[in-house]
């Protein structure tokens, strides 16, 4: 369908940041003009998806949706048993309320901000384990989404090995800039999780993205389909835990699958009904389940994929046409501007990341996403705020929905930004709160 976007002066821009306590995320969608914040559950959905949501068969218990999004889930990612959620997080609660006792690691290639969250209010620990080659935002490397393995061999080899309760990859891997793992990564912190007897989990929010690059840019999957990649990639895993809002390209839910252990399965039946409704539904509408259903064959599609990730390149080589430092390469469902480059004179205290996005809003209306100091939030041992490697900004484009022409607009409004870099200063929170603080903190500019 078509959404009007209203436009607005720079004068109504400062007035909504003002009131919205300069966070993005508090300000009304009215006053966006171009909504990059996230791509999750904001894409639009197929004639093919809108046409299931008229199956949708919404009895409380036994429902054929549910069937159909069964079937999906098997047929595409090879997991006989799942258990929905009305989202990703709500998968993550069922799932590390089920795995994590107090002090117990949960080392993974990086840790995004809730799946952090669900660990660490278990008082858990979730330990980032990148590959080196994430840490250098200029280098091309096609896979810097990757898990160092030395560092997880040396974990699990250990005297905190015994801690460490299941191994974790994110699929692709957000907090790096959307950057895809490779196969060989994969089969490898598998093989290094089994020897050691752990549990080999993915967050596979972005599967499909992932798929194409291994098929892109890995040796010895060029002649491969996208299904066989998909099938190969999750293999080896334990278990699935996945937000449908990315890649199934629905507007919300999210799911918990495993393979073999019926177990482990019932106890997670067991948790999803107390905190998301009965197993057949878990907290969704039959007719969402009916568009994930369809969602999760579509993505798919290579003239999908094609066109997804050729988008997302095109944004970024305009950034950098318009004098943006941004995160290479261009990741699968966003573009990262390097705010540690950008502002190098707003010391890390300030929130670099978080004064760049304000002043992107106030350029153009374009919304984005801190992913630095205030989303890496206050270590709970310490209190002291987490500082990231790079201060970055996520400008992540949602699923068919944008024009080439509307994503020029995200440079126009950059270009204004790097002419008055000298003159941007940083932010300081006034109000945080102890979880999540991203979501609800409050800031004014110094």
């Amino acid at each position: 369908m078509v959404e009007p976007v209203r436009s607005s002066t720079r004068a109504e821009r400062e007035r909504a940041l003002e009131e919205a306590g300069w966070n993005l995320f508090r300000l009304s969608a009215r006053d966006v003009e171009l909504d990059l914040l996230t791509d999750s559950g904001t894409g639009a959905m197929s004639q093919a998806q809108w046409a299931a949501l008229i199956q949708g068969d919404e009895s409380y218990a036994g429902s054929r949706s549910f069937d159909r999004f069964r079937e999906a889930v098997s047929d595409v990612l090879g997991f006989p048993h799942v258990v929905p959620a009305h989202q990703g997080r709500g998968a993550e609660s069922l799932f590390f309320g089920a795995v994590i006792d107090a002090g117990e690691i949960v080392p993974s290639n990086a840790h995004f901000d809730t799946t952090r969250a669900h660990i660490e209010v278990r008082d858990g620990i979730a330990l980032d384990l990148p590959a080196a080659a994430s840490l250098d935002p200029d280098t091309d490397h096609p896979f810097k989404g990757d898990m160092d393995l030395g560092r997880l061999a040396e974990l699990l080899d250990g005297e905190e090995g015994e801690r460490v309760s299941i191994v974790m990859l994110t699929l692709t891997n957000n907090t790096s800039g959307g950057q895809p793992v490779s196969m060989k990564n994969i089969h490898e912190v598998a093989r290094l999780a089994r020897e050691h007897g752990k549990k080999l989990v993915l967050d596979i929010a972005r599967f499909a993205e992932n798929a194409w690059f291994i098929r892109e840019r890995e040796e010895g999957y060029r002649d491969s389909s996208l299904p066989e990649v998909v099938h190969e990639m999750l293999g080896d895993a334990d278990g699935v835990l996945m937000s449908a809002k990315k890649d199934a390209i629905a507007n919300i839910g999210g799911f918990v699958a495993i393979r073999e252990d019926e177990v482990f399965f019932h106890r997670l039946q067991a948790r999803g009904i107390v905190f998301e409704g009965f197993p057949t539904y878990g907290g969704l509408a039959g007719r969402d389940l009916e568009a994930i259903a369809v969602g999760l064959h579509e993505v798919l599609e290579e003239d999908y994929l094609r066109y997804r990730i050729e988008q997302v390149a095109y944004l970024g080589a305009l950034l950098e046409e318009h004098g943006a430092a941004i995160l290479r390469p261009v990741g699968g469902h966003a573009v990262y501007l390097n705010a540690s480059r950008m502002l190098p004179d707003v010391p890390a205290a300030q929130f670099p990341a978080q004064a760049l996005a304000c002043e992107l809003y106030l350029a153009g209306g374009v919304r984005g996403v801190e992913i630095g100091s205030v989303m890496a939030g206050r270590d709970p041992i310490t209190s002291e705020n987490r500082v990231p490697p790079i201060e970055l900004v996520r400008l992540a484009v949602p699923r068919r929905v944008y024009t080439s022409r509307q994503l020029e607009h995200a440079g126009d409004a950059v270009a204004e930004v790097v002419g008055r870099r000298a003159a941007i200063r940083g932010v300081e929170m006034t109000d945080e709160a102890p979880v999540l603080r991203h979501f609800t903190a409050r800031f004014r500019p110094l």
